[in-house]
């Protein structure tokens, strides 16, 4: 497949972490390959990968709001709040009718007490190596946004919901919280991404299957131009010749929004991703060279 900088969107499977999903694409098109957004091992759904330069990308990507299919099981609460942990309370289950009391607390800006069995950091080292080591680790609470939260179903205490957040919230909190709430207890027993920004767990491709992952790469244009923050410019020959030395060409006109630009040639090839804040060029994605003309 090579290494022409792209973007991937990955069905994660249930049982991998996020990195080892990866092997497969890292096997056909060279070791740089990152993603955006991470999912838990137990977790499945759409992970967007990033490969060659095209992972400079990344803070855009991982700033992106997300909508998830949450399974909560209300009753039991395990230590990681999700099915992979030990048991630490139980308690009756609650009625529908007292979960969706509880939910105008879930909607809008609140503040959140992230996991202690997570990746991020206290002090230096990740929360969940500090736990694991013995220790009693203080999460500190942070601003999350629930934009919507949707009662799918309930039986037998477990609860489907549709819950669309911004960056940076965790759905096991929901469920520990949510759980409280109730006057109950709860641990996350299943997740799904179905959405990152603008893409679709629909859209998406398995990483064993080579010739999708041929059909994604070349889509890498398209995928782009749906995001609100990428501009588009197109430039002439010689400003493309001079760009493959390194020069930003002067002619690119972009929109206030613009934070990032695709760059394409008179014959609609994408050639570059430019940053026109500082005038830089991110990436090479096809490198244009006058001997092809």
């Amino acid at each position: 497949m090579g290494t022409t900088p792209s973007i991937l969107l990955v069905n994660k499977e249930s049982g991998k972490t996020s990195f080892s999903s990866l092997w497969a694409i890292k096997r056909l098109m060279g070791k740089k390959v990152g993603h955006a957004g991470t999912l838990d091992k137990f977790a499945q759904g759409l992970l967007i990968v990033l490969t060659g330069p095209m992972t400079r990308l990344n803070p855009l990507f991982s700033n992106m709001d997300k909508r998830y299919r949450a399974s909560i099981r209300f009753g039991t609460e395990t230590d990681t709040l999700d099915p992979e942990g030990e048991i630490v309370a139980t308690a009756a289950l609650p009625s529908f009718e007292e979960i969706k009391a509880a939910l105008p607390a879930f909607q809008g800006t609140v503040q959140q007490v992230p996991p202690s069995y997570s990746a991020l950091h206290v002090d230096g080292q990740r929360a969940s190596d500090r736990v694991r080591s013995g220790e009693v680790v203080e999460m500190k609470s942070r601003p999350v946004t629930i934009y919507s939260f949707e009662l799918l179903s309930y039986e037998d205490g477990l609860l489907v919901a549709d819950i669309f957040v911004s960056k940076g919230t965790y759905i096991r909190s929901i469920a520990r919280d949510l759980g409280k709430a109730c006057g109950s207890c709860a641990h996350l027993e299943a997740l799904v991404r179905t959405e990152i920004g603008p893409f679709f767990l629909e859209e998406a491709i398995k990483t064993d299957d080579p010739e999708a992952l041929v059909v994604s790469q070349a889509n890498t244009a398209s995928l782009l131009g749906r995001v609100d923050a990428m501009g588009r410019a197109e430039c002439g020959w010689n400003e493309l010749a001079r760009l493959a030395n390194g020069i930003y060409p002067p002619s690119v006109q972009i929109r206030p929004s613009d934070k990032y630009v695709m760059l394409f040639d008179p014959e609609g090839t994408l050639r570059a991703i430019l940053d026109p804040t500082v005038r830089k060029i991110i990436c090479h994605v096809a490198p244009y060279r006058p001997k092809e003309r």
